[in-house]
């Protein structure tokens, strides 16, 4: 089972905002995948606390941050999280949702970027053509307008071992930390009601073109093609992108190759 510490919490619009932070120097925030939270970075966070600052962020509906009641966006958070901790300035790392948050900073928020790494998307507006992608898709579809909690979560487990793998393939203590964070942020921020979902930055991908930053994208070797596909295209279309691969990891590399993500990121920055 994954510690649940009490993180400390900064006001934003409508809510507030969990995270953790450690260590002092240049500052690196981490941003979680969807359904999960800031505890998916533990491999990573004491590692690079040693020489940095570093925060990881419960996003607005996951974790211990609060629930959305209203319209917003998780750019609008981020930046609104660095005003109140100080942070002029910050390498992003982002997985999936986080990935997508990261590059929607850097557009509409430049100067708080210094660089970026991004694992498992490329942009907040996915371009999905896999037919297993959308096959997971179509069954969160189903089973979300079911209310079958339990369909939704098999069904997004399945990014756990990808397209080419079977769960019993992965370590299972990665495939219990992942569900266990998902059940939560299901009981903790999902009810009756329809969520109320993040709204998009406009015309993003065009956008995210101009990037002027570094950008490093760390890609599962047994990701689905999509993701592997969107990562690869963010990392090309920018100025200075650069694609590092890890093999025998699927949407998840940092937790299960945490030692070779760790280095890649450790590398960029």
């Amino acid at each position: 089972m994954l510690d649940r510490e009490l993180l400390e919490t900064v006001p934003v619009s409508d809510g507030h905002l969990a995270y953790r932070e450690a260590g002092d120097g240049p500052t690196v925030i981490f941003l979680h995948g969807g359904a999960l939270d800031s505890r998916m970075w533990d491999p990573q966070f004491d590692a690079l606390a040693a020489d940095h600052r570093v925060v990881a962020v419960d996003a607005r509906g996951h974790g211990q941050s609060s629930t959305p009641k209203s319209s917003f966006r998780h750019a609008d958070d981020l930046a609104e999280l660095c005003e109140r901790l100080g942070i002029d300035s910050a390498v992003l790392v982002g997985l999936s949702m986080g990935a997508g948050t990261a590059v929607d900073t850097a557009v509409e928020y430049p100067s708080l970027v210094r660089g970026l790494v991004v694992s498992g998307t490329g942009t907040s507006a996915p371009d999905f053509r896999d037919p297993w992608v959308l096959d997971v898709l179509q069954t969160w579809a189903r089973t979300q307008a079911e209310r079958d909690a339990d369909g939704w979560v098999e069904a997004f487990m399945r990014f756990v071992p990808g397209p080419h793998r079977a769960m019993s393939d992965v370590d299972p203590q990665v495939v219990g930390h992942v569900e266990q964070m998902v059940r939560e942020t299901l009981r903790d921020h999902v009810g009756g009601d329809d969520p109320v979902l993040p709204g998009p930055v406009d015309d993003v991908r065009t956008r995210a073109s101009a990037i002027a930053v570094p950008v490093l994208a760390i890609i599962g070797a047994l990701d689905s093609d999509d993701h592997i596909r969107m990562a690869t295209e963010l990392a090309e279309e920018v100025a200075y992108g650069s694609v590092i691969t890890i093999d025998g990891s699927a949407h998840y590399p940092n937790l299960e190759r945490p030692d070779e993500f760790t280095a890649a990121v450790r590398a960029h920055l």
